[in-house]
């Protein structure tokens, strides 16, 4: 027997009536607000080429690591979901890969992409009836059809999810080809980059030196002499910028910030190039790379935001068959408050710089950042990421920062997804979370509802826009 699909326009809501009307009428205040997504990583080429997604698996289950990390876990292989190992394309077929995934829909009851999956199903494909092992090949076929249609290629979906704005994430040896295509075609969506040198900056990333030869070859600057490093990143930043980039975007282990003098940092830079370096080099690198791109960003204007507290990779396993970003990274404690210092001397006070701070380390909210948001004018809180992207975690993050950093010093939200068909689930749990939120103040009265209806719209679409320069 089937299952109905039905999402209640209720979801999420609060159980108490009267909380529930008010978070109901704040809700359809935003509800319908165009979508900034400032900060995520779907892929240029299918904007500049407009072609059709592929089938079912291609587009929703083999890229989506919140998704075949689940099913992992339970002990189904990642070669049989369609996911691409190091030696190539998955040999998978895509059909079994996605009745695998249908008859593990149990798994993810109760989890944040059950209710982006539901959304996805109801809303963009038009099922009415659940996703399990009799309905898989029913699925599979439909969704494979639709995607066969012009209202389906990359461009009419992104005009139908009214998105007004997009960032796709670079590395600085990206040609970025796929943009300058997207400004040639005359299409008037707006799909912009952002400057993420992880790789040109991490010198225990595998490909480190080999990013290194690269980035001289696209920059024609000498990338192994510190000036000439320096001047590479300037060179790439300022395409970037050119090419829409409003923001860069630093993926670091901790939030270490050093500010060495330019004789200290030749001669760190030297080891670290030469191979002839410790672990503490590396992070100290990383660190004194903060600095210098928040010196960068006095001149170009390019926001900071900083992303750490991952232990990424932690399966040696599948980082050594399937490589990076394979759903095998951790949370793990991160300290803000002596790491940025070296930083905030330098630069805290500053109102050329911005810096937006992510964390994956929820104990830190109420203790270090909101504090440090509350106070530094350059900096402000990202919304509750990866892990925490959740409904749970959007009401722990703003119960735990509002008290000290209130609303105006966070910036709204944004959905740092790979899973393009998602992302207007994913702003409409973030917008039906921040109007439970003010719904409970509303109804304590903590705040008016004018107020609170002000404040909804503001998270929904000024705060991004304006702290992402959009």
């Amino acid at each position: 027997m089937t299952r109905k699909l039905q999402l209640h326009e209720d979801r999420l809501f609060p159980a108490d009536p009267g909380a529930r009307a008010i978070a109901r009428r704040l809700y359809a205040l935003v509800r319908d607000l165009p979508i900034l997504s400032p900060h995520g990583h779907t892929d240029p080429q299918w904007f500049s080429r407009n072609a059709p997604f592929g089938n079912a698996t291609e587009l929703l289950l083999a890229p989506d690591h919140y998704l075949y990390r689940m099913l992992y876990s339970q002990g189904i292989a990642l070669a049989d979901l369609g996911v691409p190992s190091r030696e190539g394309p998955s040999k998978a077929d895509p059909r079994a890969a996605w009745r695998l995934f249908a008859a593990n829909q149990h798994l993810f009851r109760g989890t944040p992409s059950a209710l982006w999956l539901d959304y996805v199903f109801a809303k963009v494909f038009g099922f009415d009836v659940r996703l399990d092992a009799q309905t898989a090949d029913r699925y599979f076929d439909e969704i494979g059809a639709k995607l066969a249609t012009p209202e389906f290629l990359p461009r009419a979906l992104f005009e139908r999810f009214n998105i007004e704005v997009i960032a796709t994430t670079e590395s600085p040896i990206d040609t970025l080809d796929h943009h300058h295509e997207i400004a040639r075609s005359g299409w008037r969506g707006r799909v912009i980059t952002a400057y993420r040198p992880d790789a040109v900056i991490d010198p225990e990333h595998e490909s480190f030196r080999t990013a290194l030869d690269q980035f001289s070859e696209i920059t024609g600057e000498d990338t192994y002499s510190w000036s000439g490093y320096l001047k590479a990143h300037r060179k790439r930043r300022a395409q970037f910028a050119a090419a829409g980039a409003t923001s860069t975007d630093h993926g670091h282990i901790t939030a270490a910030t050093a500010d060495l003098s330019t004789a200290e940092a030749e001669r760190l830079f030297s080891r670290v190039t030469t191979g002839n370096f410790s672990a503490a080099d590396a992070e100290l690198f990383r660190a004194a790379m903060l600095v210098e791109m928040a010196r960068m960003s006095l001149d170009d204007g390019l926001v900071m935001q900083i992303h750490p507290g991952a232990f990424r990779n932690h399966n040696r396993w599948v980082f050594d068959h399937f490589g990076r970003d394979k759903g095998a990274d951790v949370p793990h404690p991160t300290e803000y408050v002596r790491a940025l210092k070296p930083l905030l001397d330098r630069y805290g006070n500053d109102p050329r710089l911005s810096v937006i701070l992510f964390t994956l380390d929820e104990t830190t909210y109420s203790r270090e950042l909101a504090p440090l948001a509350g106070h530094y004018p350059v900096l402000k809180l990202g919304p509750s990421w990866w892990f925490h992207d959740s409904p749970e975690g959007m009401l722990r993050f703003r119960e735990y920062t509002t008290e000290t950093a209130g609303f105006y010093n966070t910036v709204g939200f944004n959905d740092d997804t790979r899973a393009f068909l998602s992302i207007p689930a994913r702003h409409d749990l973030a917008r039906r979370m921040d109007c439970v939120w003010l719904a409970r103040l509303v109804s304590e009265h903590r705040i008016s509802e004018e107020d609170a209806a002000e404040v909804a719209a503001d998270l929904a679409y000024r705060l991004p826009k304006q702290a992402y320069k959009l």
